[in-house]
């Protein structure tokens, strides 16, 4: 199987995840290449039976490099994806002292479903999604996070994908949601 992999990272937290991703990929087969969306034009994107798009979040929302770079990206239809968002750790809410909810802290932050909303616009299918916790604004990533990376790597389907192209060169498709 072949990955390839696209992040915004802007002080090296979503470097390390992709480093990190690779190598959990890389030891159940499959090719990773990792790539920064600055060094990459988003129309000239390179064959893969799967691309994965991580970015960090700035204001609750995907870097703008990466939301320009996944408008411009030009993939075929039903072709498969994931992501894998590095965002600020949530911190005990004061007037109520305890962690906010998923759905409290999903108000103010909405990397993945805005990443998801521009790809499955253009009609990309999602196999998978995550998340990385920073401790600041700058990092450094939460402690144990290879644990979510190896979660999310997990969740990633290695064997009998439908290529971009639409022919089919195994007998089914895994079908992760």
């Amino acid at each position: 199987m072949k990955i390839e992999y696209y992040h915004a990272s802007k002080y090296g937290n979503g470097s390390m995840v992709a480093e990190e991703f690779k190598k959990q990929m890389t030891s159940k087969g499959a090719t990773v290449n990792v790539h920064h969306v600055r060094d990459v034009r988003p129309k000239e994107m390179l064959p893969a039976d799967l691309y994965i798009f991580s970015s960090p979040g700035r204001f609750g929302k995907p870097i703008g490099d990466m939301q320009h770079f996944l408008k411009k990206a030009d993939l075929q239809r039903g072709t498969r994806y994931a992501v894998i968002v590095t965002e600020l750790c949530p911190k005990p809410d004061s007037s109520i002292e305890r962690i906010p909810s998923d759905g409290e802290t999903g108000r103010c932050q909405r990397l993945i479903p805005i990443m998801n909303k521009i790809l499955q616009e253009k009609g990309l299918v999602k196999v998978a999604e995550g998340k990385v916790f920073v401790t600041g604004i700058k990092g450094p990533l939460e402690q144990d996070w290879q644990k979510e990376v190896q979660s999310f790597a997990s969740r990633i389907p290695t064997q009998n994908v439908v290529p971009t192209d639409g022919n089919t060169t195994n007998s089914s498709l895994i079908s992760i949601t």
